[in-house]
């Protein structure tokens, strides 16, 4: 289907149907503000109804009186909800008292429920019921089935990997789940047979199910995210097998569209899996094309909108015949080849009136509007950032500039060809310069990024589409001094932790914003209450880090002196900036150097077995072509000619790794001193001999006898 504007996440719906199995009307919603509802009639698209253009779409929902057909239309566009009947006429402009715009919405009978960045309200008939101040960013909002439970249990989808359970202005509960939820929905359309069913979708890639009932939560299952794909964006329950059971439609932010059905367990199988070339914003069941045939209908970041469908392609022919295409399929492809023809005309014509009026006297420039959607994210298992740059038209390329050092990591998906210029690091701070030029039609780019903690910066990407005339648009991401860390709800405390203590005259909102900008996934706003407390992991090294603080005190332990050696570092720069006095004590723990030591052990060994097996593979290989028979070889030597490819691959995968692990060994040994007050630099070359020759107990011993 032609394309609308650019579209946010659960912006489509379709309308219910006036009978079963016929065909239904699709309804869905821009960020140029429009409404656009319209059915599918001999494979073309004919408009129901239009709206105006105004301010963006964030979601689009069903609603009605309960227990009859969900067809009036719900949007929220800024801070307002408008409702508009199914044949387009507007029956309701509700200004909400919301300061910010809507980012999520939910509707049952008279019952609306709003979230806005960290604020939640909930309507009724359109008058306050109901707040709550959320500790995290809001991702996605839903109540369970009021006819149902005969009550009201809203749930909040939070950016800290909690789902949020309230009732009325308070919190009942809250539930933790293995990634930052990004949407919800209830399990098999209405929340399963006790209506308590909650399906969840991550931003790392993870769908899972938990029964939210009043007392505490039931967790059922979990889908790990194995094949690496990207994250949830929408979920619908539709019987498209046709077998009387629901199936699990999910439409994720790398293009990707998946059907799971259920085996005797319960439990999900991915059956079946489509990749459209941009990130899914909409999906859903239905009838759309033809009456009797279901089909799976999802809509695209840029506002196309495709259907899958289990309608047979009827093809003609026998034995040794060519197979012909149907005469409607026929027709089809000859109306889109007169389209496309016609397009193309008004494309040149178009061009060429641009250019007439460029070079005309009164001509004035006009920079082209377009919008990016990116998504900056550090990925848990392999401790680096996903950057995923996605434009509404074909990206021509991408340049990629950091002021500090980080490396560039190998995207499988990624076709576009890279380039790096050299840098001069000293007197402008240029660390990285590379250009991805991108393939024709390339919409969607996706980059690997590692970085080293306590070297903070900024990264920035320049993206120039492939439009006329040409324009740049400048992204930009906060490196942060710990960017390797995670939040997490649990530590272990019993590891040897060293702390470090700052007690001045800062407000609560001063010290937090320090801890914003030396960590990531803090939220912004200040934390409600006198003091917080946020746990986190290091993802590369798994070591882990409590921050607590107040007005006027911070208290950090961390079983690593080298996140207490950056913390320190950073936060007396950011207090001497603001020139607040801070008086700094620190208690470290010898036995914390050890246990670190310990942590990178097996990293550091798989790495150099790793770098051996590849310096070993070409003289392998040369032996190979000489002798022809490899049967003399030991078994080992013998395995790593069969598994050269898989390790080349691997190796090239991780560059720099060894030199990152021996940088955080080094780190580790002048931290240790240097609270101690002695520098041990000149004792370095020593220390990466002894790493040369790695043997656990000799570099133990290196870093006691050192003292």
């Amino acid at each position: 289907i032609d394309p609308v504007g650019v579209t946010s996440q659960k912006t489509m719906k379709l309308l219910p149907a006036s009978r079963r199995r016929a065909t239904q009307k699709v309804v869905i919603g821009d960020h140029d503000g429009v409404v656009t509802c319209f059915g599918i009639k001999k494979g073309e698209a004919m408009p129901v109804f239009k709206t105006l253009p105004g301010q963006r779409i964030t979601r689009l929902e069903l609603g009605g009186a309960l227990n009859t057909p969900q067809e009036k239309i719900f949007v929220a566009t800024g801070s307002e909800v408008r409702g508009f009947t199914k044949r387009g006429k507007q029956f309701l402009s509700f200004e909400t008292n919301l300061t910010e715009n809507i980012k999520a919405m939910h509707i049952s009978g008279a019952d609306l429920f709003l979230c806005a960045s960290y604020i939640y309200n909930h309507y009724c008939d359109c008058k306050d019921q109901h707040y709550y101040l959320s500790g995290d960013k809001i991702n996605d909002v839903l109540c369970l089935p009021v006819e149902k439970l005969s009550c009201i249990r809203p749930i909040l989808a939070c950016q800290d990997r909690v789902l949020r359970v309230l009732q009325g202005s308070d919190l009942l509960y809250e539930v933790e789940v293995s990634g930052p939820p990004t949407v919800l929905a209830l399990n098999n359309g209405s929340g399963g047979d006790s209506g308590e069913e909650l399906l969840f979708g991550t931003s790392d890639g993870k769908l899972g199910l938990i029964q939210v009932s009043s007392a505490s939560p039931v967790h059922k299952w979990e889908i790990r995210n194995e094949k690496k794909r990207g994250g949830i964006l929408c979920i619908d329950n539709f019987d498209i097998l046709g077998d009387g059971v629901k199936e699990l439609l999910v439409g994720r932010d790398d293009g990707m569209l998946e059907i799971y059905n259920f085996d005797s367990t319960n439990e999900p199988v991915l059956r079946y899996d489509h990749a459209l070339s941009e990130s899914i914003t909409s999906i859903q069941g239905g009838c759309v094309g033809k009456d009797g045939y279901d089909e799976i209908l999802a809509s695209t970041y840029s506002g196309w909108v495709t259907g899958l469908t289990t309608e047979p392609i009827h093809r003609e022919g026998g034995s040794g015949e060519e197979l012909k295409i149907s005469q409607e399929m026929q027709n089809k492809i000859s109306s889109l080849r007169n389209e496309l023809e016609h397009l193309q005309i008004k494309v040149l014509q178009e061009r060429e009136k641009y250019q007439q009026s460029s070079r005309s006297s009164t001509a004035l420039s006009a920079v082209p509007a377009f919008s990016v959607n990116d998504k900056f994210t550090l990925n848990k298992d392999d401790a680096s950032y996903s950057l995923i740059l996605e434009v509404q038209t074909a990206i021509d390329n991408v340049l990629v500039q950091s002021d500090v050092p980080i490396d560039l990591l190998d995207v499988d998906k990624n076709s576009a060809v890279v380039s790096f210029s050299g840098c001069d690091s000293e007197p402008n701070s240029n660390f990285l310069l590379s250009t991805y030029r991108c393939q024709a039609n390339t919409t969607r780019l996706e980059l690997k990024i590692r970085s080293i903690e306590g070297q903070y910066g900024t990264l920035q990407a320049y993206v120039t589409p492939r439009i006329q005339p040409k324009t740049c648009q400048l992204c930009q991401y906060q490196i942060k001094p710990l960017s390797l860390h995670q939040r997490t709800h649990f530590i272990d405390h019993d590891r040897p932790m060293n702390t470090l203590m700052l007690k001045g005259h800062f407000s609560f909102a001063e010290i937090h914003s320090w801890v914003v900008f030396c960590l990531p996934e803090v939220p912004e706003k200040t934390p409600v209450g006198d003091s917080v407390t946020f746990y986190f992991q290091n993802t590369f090294l798994d070591t882990q880090l409590e921050s607590t603080y107040r007005k006027g005190e911070g208290f950090f332990k961390s079983d690593n002196i080298s996140t207490i050696s950056i913390l320190k570092d950073v936060l007396s720069k950011e207090a001497t900036k603001r020139k607040i006095n801070l008086n700094i004590s620190y208690d470290i723990n010898e036995a914390s150097v050890n246990h670190t030591l310990k942590l990178i052990h097996p990293k550091l060994e798989y790495q150099l077995l790793l770098a051996k097996k590849v310096q070993l593979i070409d003289a392998l290989k040369e032996l190979q072509i000489h002798e022809g028979n490899m049967d003399f070889l030991i078994p080992e030597y013998r395995c790593i000619l069969e598994e050269a490819d898989h390790l080349l691959e691997e190796y090239k995968k991780q560059p720099a790794h060894l030199e990152r692990l021996y940088g955080m060994i080094t780190d580790l040994f002048i931290d240790k001193f240097k609270f101690k007050g002695t520098n041990v630099k000149t004792k370095v070359p020593l220390l990466l001999e002894i790493l040369d020759s790695y043997d656990q107990n000799a570099l133990i011993a290196f870093f006691d006898a050192a003292a």
